[in-house]
């Protein structure tokens, strides 16, 4: 019950999330392939690797305040979101032209023009976007640590009817295509943001939250360095399949390729909200429990997370195998983008199967503090073995996107297989002195 206290309200959080995107994304797609295409770049390409190295950077407050609510050093969590907020909004700064540039840089990288210079403008249109990231990351993983979940949960499900209501009167009544598309999405993640913030500076987390302190900028040098290692661990994922969305790009009849696999890896982004759920219920678990010196509880969590979260990946995998290209219905009604995304359902359910395990293998490294060693893993298993392997597939044996799909699936499988050897291998006793250690408790 303990585990489902985090992971059910984190599941609806990233759901409701996710299908603000996915609303976004459904009613460009009714506009036409162009349109569809061009906001699936901004949103997944260009916004998704922005948002996949400030959502890793955020991931090491899970490590920081789940070991310090363990540790009953309640007064800690709000010294390091401050922490958090000053890191990632300065890398948000930093990472900002690429939204602004995004036209030219695709345009350089050899996307076709007018897809270019359409994603650009939607890409430039998404940067306040980027900063309430930086913003609603840290703030979820505060109240995530402390058990908070129903405020994360009923924020994001105010903000979902907005979202829809918003939508429709900027694109469909107000006729602002695309870019009122990428208007709605910002007006939506800001709401969610107002609320959540009044919440936790309004008098929600009184033991974990004294106000605004100077403690925020001591150490943030050793802060920033724990949050460089989880933004490449968690950012090298995150990036992976959007690599796939980026390259097919170059491939013959690129627009229908980009939005049938866009549909394809929206969908098992859909899916994939359980598992993250399980991702942060997992590592508020190990962190809670290691924090507390619990080593057999934090082994414990990881069980149950990962026998809990296999089974119900099995069943979406099934459901993408017996539903087929119809679910392509709900973004477009383009014969030749349904039929595409008919003949991918297999990887998308090969990859909805790996989804089960990965995501909480991941929350079991978050939760211990082990994000340099998992970037060096994902290094050498996404970007050295699976995407050569899905070059090689989808190039030189002409097997086309189906190929390079299929051989970053390798990459994910031998990634996978390293995170379980180090878990089963893992000393739990022994993690559970290094969160003392750096909880200043020894």
């Amino acid at each position: 019950m303990k585990l489902w206290e985090v992971v059910g309200p984190a599941v609806f959080m990233r759901l409701v999330l996710y299908s603000l995107n996915i609303i976004s994304q459904s009613f460009a797609g009714h506009l036409g392939d162009r349109e569809l295409a061009a906001f699936s770049i901004a949103s997944t390409v260009v916004s998704g690797f922005n948002l996949g190295f400030l959502l890793g950077m955020a991931s090491a407050l899970e490590t920081l305040c789940g070991q310090a609510y363990g540790a009953k050093q309640y007064a800690m969590l709000g010294v390091y979101m401050q922490r958090s907020w000053l890191v990632l909004l300065a890398f948000a700064a930093l990472l900002s032209p690429t939204y602004i540039f995004s036209g030219q840089l695709l345009r350089a990288l050899g996307q076709p023009a007018n897809l270019a210079r359409e994603a650009g403008a939607v890409s430039a249109c998404l940067l306040p976007l980027h900063f309430m990231y930086a913003i609603l990351l840290p703030l979820n993983k505060f109240l995530q640590c402390q058990r908070k979940n129903a405020v994360t949960a009923v924020t994001t499900a105010v903000a979902f009817p907005v979202h829809a209501a918003v939508t429709w009167l900027l694109v469909s009544y107000l006729g602002l295509g695309v870019v009122g598309a990428a208007i709605a999405l910002n007006f939506s993640w800001a709401l969610v943001v107002a609320l959540q913030l009044a919440y936790a500076v309004g008098g929600g987390c009184p033991e974990t939250w004294g106000g605004f302190s100077s403690l925020a900028f001591v150490d943030i040098w050793g802060f920033v360095k724990l949050s460089s290692a989880s933004g490449v661990m968690l950012c090298l994922e995150s990036w992976y399949y959007r690599v796939l969305i980026f390259v097919t790009g170059y491939m013959k009849n690129a627009a229908l390729a980009v939005d049938a696999l866009s549909i394809c890896l929206s969908l098992n982004g859909l899916e994939m909200m359980i598992p993250l759920g399980f991702l942060a219920g997992t590592g508020v678990r190990v962190a809670n429990e290691l924090g507390a010196g619990n080593g057999r509880g934090a082994r414990f969590a990881t069980m149950v997370s990962t026998t809990t979260s296999f089974p119900i990946s099995i069943f979406f995998c099934l459901a993408a195998l017996g539903l087929h290209g119809r679910l392509a219905l709900i973004f477009s009604s383009s014969k030749a983008v349904i039929d595409t995304v008919d003949d991918m359902s297999v990887l998308l359910a090969l990859t909805i199967l790996l989804n089960g395990v990965q995501p909480v293998l991941s929350g079991v490294a978050v939760g211990s503090g082990w994000q340099a060693l998992v970037a060096y893993v994902n290094i050498g298993s996404y970007y050295l073995i699976g995407v050569p392997l899905g070059a090689l597939l989808g190039w030189t044996f002409h097997l086309g996107v189906h190929g390079i799909w299929a051989g970053m699936i390798g990459g994910t499988t031998v990634q996978t297989l390293i995170l379980a050897y180090m878990t089963m291998r893992c000393d739990w006793d022994q993690e559970a002195l290094k969160a003392s250690n750096r909880m200043g408790l020894m």
